[in-house]
C-alpha cells in the first residue's frame, strides 16, 4: 500500500472517528473547575505546534509545575480537543499547568515525528518557564492510549539525550507499548482494538522501521535506560488487548527501581477514560491528577 493510498485511509478513519470520538468524549467532568484556558503555538520541530494551556484559578503559586498532555487515536486520528474537558481536573487537582498537545498524526507524519514533536514541546517549557510562569524543574508528561506511548518514548528519548530534562513523573493511561507483536497474538475481547485497526495503526505510524525499537515499542527498553526513567502511574482496563504488555512495562520499570504505581480498572474497555461509565472514567482522571500533586510535592 503506497502512501497516497494510506493517506485516503487515515482520511475516511479520521472523519467519522471524529464524530465518533466527539460523541466518546461527551464524558465530561461532575464539577469541572475553574480555570483559566488559551491556546498557543510552540516553535517546534513541526514548524509550530497548537497546544491548549490550562492554569489553576484558585492556587497561591507564583510559578507552577507543568504536566504535557497527549491525546490518544491510534497514531493516526484524535485530536487534543478530545481531552480539554479533562485537563482543568489535572490542573485544578495537581495544582499544576496542563499543556494539552495537538501533535502530527501517521500515515503523513510516521515515526519518528509526533515523537520529537512532543519532546520539542516539553524542551521549549523547559527553556522558555517565563512566557506561562512555569516551575522548570517540576515537568512531566502523560498521555492515553498511543499518547502514553509517546509520553514514555519521549522520556527515554530524554535518556538518549543524556538526560537533559528532569521530567519528574510519567502518567501512562492504557497504552501500546509493544508494536512488534502481532495484535493477533495479543489478549483478545469483543470491546478490544479490532486486530485489522491495530494492525493499520502500527504499520501507518511505523512506515516499514523497526517495530523493536525501543521509542516504539518501549517493552524493549533495556534495563540500564529503564532504570532512569522517571517514576510512572501506569493505568490498564481489564478488558483491553494491550493491558498485558503495559502491566509487564510496569513491572520491567519496577524491577529497574523505579517508583511504579500500578492499576488496572475492572471490568472496562480500552478507551474508559472517554466513553462508558462517568464515575469509573472520572475516578482515573483524578487517580492522574493526585499521582501527579504528589510528585510535583
Amino acid at each position: 500500500m503506497n502512501l497516497e493510498e494510506q493517506i485516503k485511509i487515515a482520511a475516511s478513519l479520521r472523519q467519522p472517528s471524529e464524530d465518533s470520538l466527539a460523541s466518546q468524549s461527551e464524558l465530561k467532568p461532575v464539577n469541572p473547575p475553574e480555570v483559566n484556558k488559551m491556546e498557543y503555538d510552540i516553535p517546534t520541530s513541526a514548524g509550530e505546534t497548537k497546544v491548549w494551556v490550562f492554569k489553576p484559578v484558585n492556587t497561591s503559586k507564583q510559578l507552577l509545575p507543568v504536566f504535557v498532555n497527549l491525546h490518544g487515536g491510534g497514531f493516526i486520528m484524535g485530536s487534543a480537543e478530545m481531552d480539554n474537558p479533562w485537563c482543568p481536573v489535572i490542573a485544578d487537582r495537581a495544582q499544576c499547568i496542563v499543556v494539552n498537545v495537538e501533535y502530527q498524526l501517521a500515515p503523513e507524519h510516521p515515526f519518528p515525528a509526533a515523537l520529537h514533536e512532543c519532546y520539542d514541546v516539553l524542551k521549549w517549557l523547559y527553556e522558555h518557564p517565563d512566557e506561562l510562569q512555569i516551575d522548570r524543574n517540576a515537568l512531566a508528561i502523560g498521555g492515553h492510549s498511543a499518547g502514553g506511548n509517546l509520553a514514555t518514548a519521549a522520556c527515554l528519548l530524554n535518556i538518549q539525550k543524556g538526560n537533559t530534562l528532569p521530567i519528574a513523573y510519567q502518567v501512562l493511561d492504557y497504552p501500546p507499548l509493544d508494536l512488534a507483536t502481532d495484535p493477533a497474538q495479543k489478549p483478545a475481547f469483543e470491546e478490544a482494538i479490532p486486530v485489522e485497526l491495530a494492525r493499520l495503526f502500527n504499520s501507518f505510524y511505523l512506515q516499514g522501521q523497526d517495530p523493536h525499537n525501543p521509542l516504539v515499542s518501549p517493552v524493549f527498553a533495556d534495563r540500564s535506560s529503564l532504570a532512569q526513567m522517571p517514576p510512572a502511574l501506569v493505568i490498564t482496563a481489564e478488558r483491553d488487548s494491550l493491558a498485558e504488555e503495559a502491566e509487564q512495562y510496569a513491572a520491567k520499570l519496577k524491577e529497574a527501581g523505579v517508583d511504579v504505581t500500578y492499576k488496572q480498572f475492572k471490568g472496562v474497555p480500552h478507551g474508559f477514560t472517554h466513553a462508558g461509565d462517568l464515575a469509573i472514567a472520572e475516578e482515573a482522571w483524578h487517580l492522574m491528577g493526585d499521582q501527579l500533586k504528589k510528585a510535583f510535592e
